[in-house]
């Protein structure tokens, strides 16, 4: 399993950013293959969780053409700055599953 972590410092999220949000995480779960998605902000940061079981999935998501526009826009409009990292789980437990 593979998650990919962005971090982004907040310049302005309007009703636009909110909408295209939320479309966007529902696309990413229904037609990429996206396992969980998380997400929250505070204090003018903001961190998003993607949960996902290929590369190839990622990939496909990356160059999806909404998904690209909304990239524009936060260089443009909502980001002062992020960052992207994708990493890959090598073991994962909770407090839900036996510990």
């Amino acid at each position: 399993m593979y998650i990919v972590i962005f971090k982004a410092t907040v310049k302005e999220l309007d009703s636009t950013y909110s909408a295209m949000a939320q479309k966007l995480r529902n696309k990413a779960l229904s037609q990429y293959h996206c396992i969980k998605f998380e997400a929250c902000s505070e204090n003018g940061f903001e961190i998003a969780l993607s949960y996902w079981n290929s590369l190839e999935d990622i990939k496909r998501w990356q160059q999806d053409v909404e998904h690209l526009l909304a990239q524009r826009l936060g260089k443009e409009k909502w980001y002062q700055d992020f960052s992207v990292e994708i990493c890959k789980v090598e073991r994962a437990y909770s407090s839900q599953n036996g510990l």
